[in-house]
């Protein structure tokens, strides 16, 4: 996915959805995020500045949304989290390791709303290989908004978490009563262990009398 596009995409939406002071402090920061400490700033100063009101897309910007990248689902973001992306997308570096950096420190020092931005925005991200082990850790997170981030809309963990770390996201979500129809890919990722799980669950369920939550 050429990164350019998707950053075209997120910068039109916010065009249309943000007060002019908001978008020209965004598109300031988007012109200058070649100095490291400026980025790690704008990026932290977005939620306050973009705001987080809902994108409200419509069905034929989430359809270009997913042309742009199978299985991406921007239907839950906020104006600030669209804003976070767009920065990541810009984040100074010269090698991957260098990228990978840069996001470790965000992962390390993010409040509530830019984890679930870090983790949403995974898919999107240049060499997708090397958060995997940071997506694994948002399928343990207890954390509603951050797991639901992770696991819901996002085509992220079908395309690259491994079995068992899978396995854990898709039982934990029927485990929170979250949608599982919202798991991107839960059909083509489906296997014998997972099924024994889920059927154990809902065994354990029904024996104490509840439903399972589908």
């Amino acid at each position: 996915m050429p990164a350019e596009a998707y950053q075209t995409y997120l910068l039109t939406v916010l065009t249309a959805q943000l007060l002019a002071s908001r978008l020209a402090w965004l598109q300031k920061q988007l012109a200058d995020t070649t100095a490291e400490k400026r980025f790690y700033l704008a990026f932290s100063a977005a939620p306050r500045f973009a705001s987080k009101p809902p994108l409200h897309l419509t069905a034929k910007q989430l359809i270009a949304a997913n042309q742009l990248r199978a299985g991406s689902n921007p239907a839950a973001w906020t104006a600030d989290q669209a804003a976070c992306t767009l920065l990541l997308l810009q984040a100074p570096h010269q090698t991957p390791a260098e990228y990978v950096t840069r996001l470790d420190q965000l992962f390390s020092t993010a409040d509530l709303s830019e984890l679930a931005a870090l983790y949403a925005a995974l898919p999107l991200l240049p060499y997708p290989e090397a958060p995997v082990r940071r997506a694994a850790e948002g399928v343990r997170t207890t954390m509603t908004s951050v797991f639901d981030a992770i696991a819901l809309r996002n085509p992220y963990p079908h395309d690259y978490l491994p079995e068992e770390a899978w396995n854990q996201l898709v039982l934990k979500a029927a485990f929170n009563a979250r949608p599982l129809l919202q798991i991107y890919g839960l059909d083509e990722r489906r296997n014998a262990p997972l099924a024994r799980m889920l059927v154990d669950y809902a065994h354990e369920r029904w024996a104490a009398g509840r439903n399972f939550p589908f």
